[in-house]
């Protein structure tokens, strides 16, 4: 498998001068996600998605985007995920297998739509929006207060995290953040979606190897690292209802479904959000920041109220079905 970067020769020109050097590409390859189900005595596999991505931390891209997309409702009716050897060598490292639990019915209306993503739009090829459009099972709980000191403070935070953009300017970043602004997780790929999907699947936990005992039953294996909606949890993690998700790019409709479907309450990004994208919030209770560039924030309206502190008497004020700016003097 390549890694996240590769070199390559290319004409610098500044000033009408032209100079020959060396620069550094995001890797974009192609990676398979296959599924294998059924008895222990009559396995089946499906070739599930094919999503153009960065590599590295693939096994979290497959969980998050099997837990994403409905799939699956916990990282326990997965006993792991690894990557297959029994390929051709061009797709060595660039095909992954999850395997369900024996006891996990899949639902095959699941799979049927999400044959090929994109690493730029992440819905290319799913014929509908209906199609889109996952059932959640649960409403994310309200965020709660909203100190804009610490919203402003996180695109800076993901920036200073970012190893590969450091040195490419090409690639996208998606991190999870504590209520009081202390990063959790961030994961790098060229597509938003995949960066999302990494970020989920870390959150979850992922199992590279079988569990110990052959089959379990599905209650047996270990759940996950953060508590979601749904699932326990006995480790010390912030529970997923604290949390805020950043992403590098525009707020899109899928990057809000993922949202959704693992119970984040609240998603910031550094673009613009699309009209979907806020029906699907405000459908939701998804509180949907966008434009969070320094002290520019926009908050897109949703369900319920938020409740935001005044960045100059540190007072509470409670907004109107969420839709509320803070500060923005200029766009």
């Amino acid at each position: 498998m390549k890694g996240p970067v590769v070199t390559h020769p290319v004409l610098q020109v500044q000033g009408g001068v032209s100079t020959k050097r060396v620069d550094i590409l995001v890797t974009e390859e192609p990676l398979e996600i296959r599924l294998g189900h059924g008895a222990e005595e009559d396995r089946k596999e499906v070739r599930l998605s094919v999503t153009m991505r960065t590599p590295g931390n693939d096994e979290e891209l497959a969980m998050g985007f099997l837990f994403t997309e409905g799939i699956i409702n916990s990282p326990a009716e997965v006993l792991r995920v690894v990557p297959c050897e029994n390929v051709k060598e061009e797709e060595r490292g660039n095909v992954i297998r999850a395997e369900l639990h024996p006891e996990v019915e899949p639902d095959p209306a699941k799979w049927q739509r999400n044959f090929y993503t994109s690493s730029s739009c992440g819905v290319c090829g799913k014929t509908s929006i209906e199609a889109v459009r996952t059932q959640c099972n649960t409403r994310p709980a309200p965020f709660g207060e909203l100190d804009p000191k610490v919203i402003t403070a996180l695109p800076d935070r993901m920036r200073e995290a970012q190893t590969v953009f450091k040195h490419t300017g090409g690639i996208h970043a998606a991190a999870l953040f504590d209520r009081e602004g202390n990063l959790l997780i961030l994961r790098e790929d060229v597509g938003r979606h995949n960066a999302v999907d990494k970020v989920f699947g870390a959150m979850l936990g992922v199992q590279s190897v079988e569990a110990v005992g052959s089959w379990q039953s599905a209650s047996a294996v270990p759940d996950t690292l953060y508590p979601i909606p749904g699932t326990s949890n006995s480790n010390h993690q912030p529970p997923i209802t604290n949390c805020i998700l950043l992403v590098s790019g525009r707020a899109g409709f899928e990057l809000v479904q993922k949202c959704l479907m693992a119970g984040i309450p609240l998603m910031a990004a550094v673009g613009a959000p699309s009209s979907l994208a806020v029906q699907l919030a405000k459908e939701g209770g998804l509180t949907l920041i966008g434009f969070l560039r320094g002290s520019v924030t926009t908050c897109m309206p949703t369900a319920e109220s938020l409740l935001v502190r005044k960045p100059d008497d540190h007072q509470f004020v409670r907004s109107v079905d969420r839709y509320l700016c803070i500060p923005s003097k200029e766009r």
